[in-house]
């Protein structure tokens, strides 16, 4: 059996406050999104914030990864780089955050739209979204991995979407990618017990056409097959009795979005 890194209550406590200041860098980079910014200036705010709130960003130099968010627009499923690309309107952006605080991990990822996005986008945004919702309440002790995989699958499925079968969720808290794996596919009723101490990166990537993948020769970002959109939303989740305790939120996320409508 794979090692898992059972985290003590106050390990999870430390864990919330990293992924709590991913959810704060999410939030911020969420001020600038609009048509004409440099997805380069998003990361450079990024590095920024989290430095300036005592944290290490957890992406930049990750196995050689060369900056400190994965930016994915449209077609790209993750593990984009920023750089000079420019947002445009009707663009989806998918943002995914890694903290090292205190010595925890914590990770999170948004998928933006920029201005105003087409219905079946839109669709496909929300849809991504339920999957981790309902994935997200499967994560409690006495369940099984398969259990959040095949919650995230037949949502997903059933709304004729894609899944992304190639990348996965994890383990996350002593490490950024921790044991066990976390796909996105799967039996109900299979794969690891879930139990207390637990903490998990749930992370759904849902293409808007078929589910397979290209990995291109940067050796980092992964694109859809048939050049589709595709959206990835992920929360750094406490396996618990009776109901997951979610580490980071999407709610400073969506206070920003609002005052910007």
């Amino acid at each position: 059996m794979p090692k898992v890194y059972y985290k003590t209550s106050e390990d999870i406590e430390l864990i919330r406050k990293s992924s709590l200041l991913v959810s704060k860098t999410l939030a911020e980079v969420a001020k600038i999104i609009k048509p004409g910014v440099k997805t380069i200036e998003l990361d450079k705010l990024a590095e920024t914030f989290i430095r300036d709130n005592g944290g290490v960003p957890a992406f930049l130099n990750y196995n050689g990864f060369p900056y400190s968010l994965c930016i994915s627009p449209n077609d790209q499923v993750v593990h984009g780089f920023p750089g000079s690309q420019e947002l445009k309107e009707g663009d989806i952006i998918s943002v995914d955050c890694g903290v090292i605080l205190n010595k925890f991990f914590g990770d999170s990822a948004f998928t933006f739209a920029v201005g105003e996005i087409d219905t079946e986008t839109q669709k496909l945004l929300d849809v991504t979204r339920q999957c981790l919702d309902k994935a997200v309440e499967k994560a409690v002790a006495g369940l099984r991995i398969g259990d959040i995989s095949f919650a995230v699958q037949d949502h997903a499925e059933t709304n004729g979407f894609g899944v992304v079968r190639e990348l996965v969720g994890h383990g996350v808290g002593v490490k950024l990618h921790e044991k066990p794996e976390v796909p996105n596919y799967g039996k109900r009723g299979a794969g690891m017990k879930l139990e207390e101490g637990m903490v998990l990166a749930i992370e759904p990537m849902i293409n808007q056409g078929r589910a397979g993948v290209k990995f291109w020769k940067d050796g980092w970002t992964v694109s859809t097959i048939d050049g589709k959109p595709s959206a990835h939303f992920e929360h750094t989740v406490a396996v618990k009795k009776g109901k997951a305790d979610v580490l980071s939120t999407f709610d400073l996320i969506e206070e920003v979005l609002k005052q910007k409508n």
